[in-house]
This record gives C-alpha cells, sequence and structure tokens, in this order.
C-alpha cells in the first residue's frame, strides 16, 4: 500500500508573503524545501506527499506548483486563490488545467467573519471548484465547527477535508464541545479529517497520553476510511521538544502509528495512505 504524508508544507522566505512567519517563530523562520524533507520521507517509508498551501496569494499555489513538478515525491497541491475575487471562476477554471493541483485552501482560521463560508459570494467559486473536482481543505477552529456543518449540509457534492482535527485546544484539555460537534459532521455530512497537527495544539510539553483521547474521537467519528493521516511538516517543529534523538517529522510519524495501533493492517493503510489517495484521486 502507497504511504502518503497527507499535509506538509514548503516556503522560502524570500518571497515575502507569509504574513503569519515571523521571526519569533524561530525554529520554523528559514526556508523549507523538498530536499529538506527527502530524508524524514525516506526514514518513515513515505512514498508520496500533499503539499499544502501556507500563504494567501496566487503567487504561493503558483511556487507549490513549480515543486510539485521537480519533486516526483509530491503527489499534489492544495493552493489558495481569492474565493471571492470577480475573476474567480477563471482563475479555478485555469488552475484545474494542471493535474497537480488536487484542491484549495482558504485560510479560515484568520478571516474575521467566523461565518465566511456561507457567505453568498463564494458561490460561483465553490460550483467552479466542483466543475473542476477540486477538493477543499477546511483549516479552522473548534469555533468554526457550526458554520462548517451548515456549510457542508449545503454542499453534500463538495468534497471537503477538514485540517488538523480542527484544531482541538489540547492544551488546556477541553474536549466535550469540540468532540460533540465532529460528531455530529462525521454522522450527518460526508467530509473527511486529518490527523494532523495535534501535536503543535498540545504545545512544546506534548506526549502521546495528552493526544490519544483526541485521536479516539477522531477514530471512532470519522473512522480509518475518512481519516487521513498528515505530518505538517515543518509547523511541527513548533511543539518539538529534544526528548529523543528522533526528528520532530519521526517523533509525530512513530507516536501517530502507536495511537492506533489497535487498528488492523487493512484500516491502518488507509489513515496511513489509502485514504489520502482515494480523497485526492492519487494513483
Amino acid at each position: 500500500m502507497i504511504r502518503i504524508d497527507a499535509h506538509q508544507h514548503f516556503w522560502k522566505l524570500s518571497r515575502n508573503d507569509y504574513d503569519w512567519l515571523t521571526p519569533d517563530l524561530s525554529s520554523i523562520y528559514r526556508d523549507f524545501l523538498p530536499t529538506d524533507l527527502a530524508p524524514h520521507l525516506s526514514r518513515s517509508g513515505i512514498d508520496r506527499t500533499v503539499v499544502v498551501q501556507a500563504a494567501a496569494s496566487d503567487a504561493e499555489t503558483a511556487f507549490l506548483l513549480d515543486q510539485a513538478w521537480q519533486s516526483p515525491f509530491i503527489a499534489g497541491v492544495v493552493g489558495w486563490t481569492d474565493l471571492e475575487s470577480q475573476d474567480a471562476v477563471t482563475t479555478i477554471e485555469a488552475l484545474g488545467q494542471d493535474r497537480r493541483l488536487l484542491g484549495l485552501r482558504p485560510m479560515l482560521q484568520d478571516l474575521a467573519d467566523d461565518e465566511w463560508l456561507l457567505r453568498p459570494s463564494i458561490e460561483p467559486a465553490l460550483a467552479a471548484m466542483k466543475t473542476a473536482k477540486l477538493r477543499l481543505d477546511a483549516l479552522l477552529k473548534p469555533r468554526h465547527l457550526p458554520t462548517l456543518l451548515r456549510f457542508l449540509r449545503r454542499h453534500p457534492d463538495l468534497d471537503v477535508v477538514i485540517d488538523h482535527g480542527a484544531k482541538p485546544s489540547i492544551a488546556t484539555a477541553a474536549i466535550d464541545e469540540w468532540a460533540s460537534h465532529m460528531r455530529e459532521i462525521a454522522r450527518t455530512t460526508n467530509a473527511f479529517c486529518k490527523l494532523s497537527g495535534l501535536a503543535t495544539e498540545a504545545g512544546a510539553g506534548w506526549n502521546e497520553a495528552m493526544l490519544k483521547p483526541y485521536v479516539d474521537v477522531l477514530m471512532n467519528t470519522f473512522g480509518p476510511r475518512r481519516l487521513m493521516w498528515g505530518s505538517d511538516w515543518p509547523v511541527l517543529h513548533l511543539a518539538y521538544h529534544a526528548t529523543t534523538a528522533l526528528s520532530p517529522y519521526a517523533s509525530w510519524h512513530d507516536t501517530a502509528l502507536r495511537l492506533v495501533d489497535q487498528l488492523s493492517d487493512d484500516e491502518r493503510d488507509c489513515v496511513f495512505g489509502g485514504t489520502a489517495a482515494r480523497f485526492y484521486g492519487i494513483a
């Protein structure tokens, strides 16, 4: 079975469009490119990756598509474009001609309007995405989940995956309300979910026991055939604590394997590759 990292990033600081990436984030304030990631993939037995946008610009999408065409291990790109732009439909139609573009990701967590997904102004762009068979990655936080549920019910024919398990507040051990929303979404919609980003939400002192209740919720609600593992490399460096000789990538990968060790081999194959291949259309 193919092994896929369903969520990783690249960036080059000189491009200067990463508004969130500032010098105080010292562990990730440098360039991260395919040559930096390749050794980690080899160590963890990962065959292909999905690279996801980290800047809200069309230049970011072009940059990542260029990286994908140059790096055979990149299966495809989740890019960005302004879904409210008057040119959104034309842009999406053009982007959809590139087979390496798998989807688009509005950075919902950074928008002032928590109900942005319900704006009529993005409906033409969403229709264009459906026609182009592009998926939507939902980057959001627990407060957005009621809106996401309404959105998913409104657009059952749009393929949507929730990034990072909707970023539960693991550091404060808040779980009940988040879990309730995630159960309802999993039960009543077709949404998928990424098993990624959880260590970052737990913070630098994270451990397996902290993550387990949240992983169990995701596994018991979405199940292995709607859940896909992602590294969130290199963002996961933010929560790295050097208590082992493992790299941040290997530490999260191996922890995730242990957290799902109750699964059958076939189910584990889904989480670590099969689900992402099916959702994103990766051969």
